[in-house]
């Protein structure tokens, strides 16, 4: 961009932006400032109102209380179309490209003014001008559908740009993303601002995305600005305390050194399909030690989610063997208790609870049928059930009105806390965990990851499955990388690194 060029990127500033949900103020006078040209991060729990901003900003929502400056201009932004028509556009967490059609395809429709009959000689003259204007490209002539999410995420963001979007808000866009593809992704956008082609404004918890591209941030907690300013003048534990107030946060996990035990888990040439009947696990294979984490790390998408099922009886097995302590297993709830095999699987107010039912019968799930919950197998005793429940509220610190309470009235930290109290109380030979932290707070993600480490202190031979890769970092012994169904990589934590680990994320082995 030479000297003399116009500055393109759009100025922002919301302020004493407010809305009220009937009781509830989702957003309590929010007033957040992104200078032309500036790359901005919002930060904040899930719950803190970054989405309620940003859809206020954009249109979906219309803020009860205060204005919106578009280059020191107050604006009146209706609906989506109009913040569109001002130059705001937004690249979501999920992909909103229609994958039946080619990027071209998808690109032209786009516009407002997209013709009834499309001229395509003219358009992808005028397409190929667009892509030799910007910093990088994607494939346009291929159906969406067959592109890697790396890919993909580019032709969201060529999309808004198409559109002439001078401001683009991001919403988590690098969840789908190997860490080599987000730092590429983020990069080229970074250039666009320094070059004052675009402003822009990411919704992240990545810190480390944070201190590597944003210039400015701001964060929000409860509804409210609680802090902001310059990136670089701020550590991340700046951040993270603004994030999360003074509440009391455990201490970081704590290793034990001990030496490497017996392999517990075995997953022996382990093969499934997906719900179509094609292929989805290819030969996995992986041991795990007692009193070892080993994690699996790899890009959503890549047969984790079907290997967790496989694990717990949801996915028939098509081929291979789960030993435990070199005795096959079945994932039956008798083999589950009886060689003591626990798990917190993805989403577990879906996939491990009945939400309607309370929490303490929630927590007799694995024990209600024995004594002394039942007689004789089947008489049931809801005394010593809540006598129980209480003791793991209060030991796990769940957050319940009473153990009566249906477990679906918890928050998400609180379930998982709940699940977890259920599944540690006893002996635990086998720990599978999926995704333990997603969406939780600060507190509870600093819990549930030491006891997951307590766990496997006292010997449990875990297996964690997380897209978190600095969870994976954190907790792990050793790391596995899954992609395209299969393990492809395992090393320990101590021998490998984040950009080993990425490339083989992206499936360079």
């Amino acid at each position: 961009m030479s000297v003399d060029a116009p500055v393109r990127a759009m100025a922002l500033e919301t302020i004493g932006m407010t809305k009220i949900f009937g009781s509830f103020t989702a957003l309590g006078d929010v007033s957040m400032k992104v200078e032309a040209g500036s790359f901005h991060a919002l930060l904040g729990e899930n719950g803190a109102g970054k989405s309620t901003l940003v859809k206020s900003i954009m249109g979906y929502y219309h803020a009860d209380r205060g204005s919106l400056l578009l280059d020191r201009q107050e604006t009146l932004i209706r609906n989506p179309r109009d913040a569109r028509a001002h130059g705001l556009g937004m690249v979501y967490q999920h992909f909103t490209l229609v994958p039946c059609l080619t990027g071209a395809e998808n690109l032209v429709i786009s516009r407002a003014d997209a013709p009834g009959v499309i001229d395509w000689t003219k358009e992808k003259k005028s397409l190929d001008a667009f892509l030799d204007r910007m910093p990088f490209r994607a494939p346009l002539d291929v159906p969406v559908a067959s592109l890697a999410a790396g890919e993909k995420q580019k032709l969201e963001i060529l999309k808004l740009l198409y559109l002439d979007q001078r401001l683009l808000i991001l919403d988590e866009p690098t969840s789908v993303l190997t860490p080599q593809e987000a730092d590429e992704i983020l990069g080229l956008l970074k250039g666009m601002t320094d070059r004052k082609e675009i402003s822009v404004v990411m919704i992240t918890h990545k810190f480390r995305e944070v201190t590597s591209f944003a210039d400015s941030l701001t964060v929000l907690r409860r509804g409210r600005r609680v802090g902001g300013g310059n990136v670089a003048e701020m550590s991340t534990d700046d951040m993270a305390r603004m994030m999360i107030g003074d509440t009391q946060v455990r201490d970081r996990a704590k290793r034990a050194e001990r030496p490497a035990g017996k392999t517990t888990l075995d997953l022996a040439g382990l093969m499934a399909d997906d719900d179509e009947g094609l292929p989805v696990l290819a030969a996995v294979n992986l041991k795990v030690s007692a009193g070892e984490i080993v994690g699996i790390a790899g890009v959503s998408g890549n047969g984790q989610s079907q290997l967790v099922e496989v694990l717990s009886g949801q996915r028939p097995l098509k081929d291979g063997r789960i030993f435990i302590r070199d005795a096959p297993f079945e994932p039956t709830r008798d083999a589950y208790y009886r060689m003591k095999v626990f798990g917190l699987p993805e989403e577990p107010l879906k996939n491990a609870t009945v939400p309607r039912m309370s929490v303490a019968e929630n927590m007799a799930f694995r024990n209600f049928d024995k004594p002394p919950n039942a007689k004789l197998g089947w008489w049931l005793s809801p005394g010593p059930m809540r006598a129980k429940a209480r003791e793991l509220i209060a030991r796990y610190q769940v957050k319940t009105q009473s153990p009566d309470s249906p477990i679906g009235d918890l928050s998400g930290g609180n379930v998982q806390r709940a699940v977890l109290a259920r599944e540690l109380s006893g002996d635990v030979d086998v720990l599978i965990v999926a995704n333990p932290c997603f969406g939780l707070d600060f507190a509870s993600v600093a819990e549930i990851r030491s006891q997951i480490m307590e766990q496997r202190n006292k010997g449990a031979a875990v297996l964690l499955i997380s897209e978190d890769l600095d969870e994976v970092l954190e907790l792990a012994d050793r790391v596995a990388v899954m992609s395209e169904g299969k393990i492809t990589y395992v090393a320990p934590v101590q021998e490998t690194d984040r950009a080993t680990i990425g490339m083989h994320m992206a499936g360079h082995h």
